[in-house]
């Protein structure tokens, strides 16, 4: 049932993909006059781009190679491209509708021939800029800082520097150079505890065996310890395998479990909510979860996907951390996640919780960001005396 049910989602994923693909080809070339030379080019340039993303997600299973890799580099920017060459389309299409009804556009600005290749090659040219400015965005994170009061006492000490990272998405896209920056990085605050709230690898294992990605979180220092949750991506992948791998180096994974490090603080890890359906296995609620907790003294909760805060607020959670939202990456994809998410993005105290959804540090589909900034957020918590 479970595979009949992928089947039939897969199934509509790619119908649209190539809907909206055909859309945009039907339309560029519709901008090219009948019998230019550029006609045959651009299908087959058009062609190559549209099925590079799927081609390399299938070569990747088989034949993981710099062949695969080049292919997922050039299909990943193509979903992006994708997604402004439709807009743009979809755009230019709405004025020319309206116009039709209600005639507005002056006589010498309707678009003859030349004036649509001009508007071919300048959707060409604002996509390309788009994308290239989109991607230096993505590939430099910054550090958002936030100082926080708990109002529960501690002898042993007042405060906590806590480093979180969610979406990284280890794997061809986000590789060696980047997962060893976001170390450095994040090691260069000098926490005192580090939790990674889920998507830590980007589905497929293979591309972080290969790279041998784990290795930088190796080097992830904090004296009170490295956890992490599962995200969906983990589950997409496979979860066993995935989890196992990251424990292999050095992070202490929560699924549904909670721990007091250090002697004083507890920290509480769900598994992500699209466990049951992937592995057919439900996830224990937050009662289950949070029953054997001390609330007299702090308590962080991690899970992944930010749905129903509120019903976790109505524990004594001091701190809720959340990711999975990217805030959409790509703008205008932010007002979607806005409407999906109680907290797309940032802080929110709700009842006696802080909660923080993180943007995420890496990127899935596009290496491209216009929404939004990657970060690393670094968490002050201050106990009350």
């Amino acid at each position: 049932m479970k595979g009949f049910q992928f089947a039939i989602f897969l199934s509509v994923v790619l119908l649209v993909y190539y809907l909206v693909n055909l859309y945009i080809c039907h339309r560029g070339l519709q901008a090219l006059p009948d019998g230019s030379p550029m006609r045959p080019w651009f299908r087959a340039v058009f062609l190559t781009l549209a099925f590079s993303y799927p081609a390399a997600r299938i070569l990747e299973r088989i034949w993981l190679s710099p062949v695969s890799d080049v292919l997922t580099w050039v299909g990943s920017f193509w979903l992006g491209a994708m997604l402004y060459f439709f807009l743009i389309v979809l755009a230019i299409d709405l004025v020319r509708a309206i116009d039709f009804f209600i005639p507005f556009i002056p006589g010498a600005l309707r678009p003859d021939e030349a004036l649509r290749t001009y508007l071919l090659f300048g959707a060409v040219a604002l996509t390309f800029t788009v994308l290239l400015a989109g991607h230096i965005n993505a590939v430099r994170p910054q550090v958002r800082h936030l100082a926080l009061t708990v109002n529960k006492p501690l002898v042993a000490r007042e405060t906590l520097r806590l480093a979180m990272v969610s979406d990284i998405h280890m794997g061809t896209l986000v590789g060696p150079r980047r997962t060893a920056r976001m170390v450095r990085d994040i090691n260069a605050l000098e926490p005192d505890l580090i939790l990674l709230a889920g998507d830590i690898v980007d589905e497929d294992l293979a591309p972080v065996l290969r790279f041998n990605l784990g290795e930088s979180l190796r080097k992830l220092k904090a004296h009170m310890g490295v956890y992490g949750i599962t995200g969906n991506h983990e589950y997409i992948g496979g979860a066993e395998a995935a989890c196992r791998y990251l424990e292999e180096h050095g992070v202490t994974m929560l699924r549904d479990s909670a721990v007091l490090a250090d002697g004083w603080l507890y920290i509480a890890g769900r598994e992500d909510r699209d466990k049951p359906r992937f592995s057919g296995m439900p996830r224990v609620s937050l009662d289950t979860l949070l029953k054997d907790i001390d609330f007299s003294r702090p308590v962080i909760l991690m899970d992944h996907q930010p749905f129903h805060l509120d019903k976790t607020a109505r524990f004594p959670v001091d701190l809720s951390l959340s990711g999975h939202t990217h805030h959409g990456q790509m703008w205008p994809l932010n007002y979607i996640t806005r409407a999906i998410y109680e907290i797309s993005r940032g802080y929110r105290k709700i009842r006696n919780t802080h909660a923080y959804v993180s943007s995420g540090y890496g990127t899935w589909g596009p290496p491209v960001r216009t929404g939004n900034r990657p970060e690393i957020v670094l968490i002050e918590l201050r106990f009350v005396r």
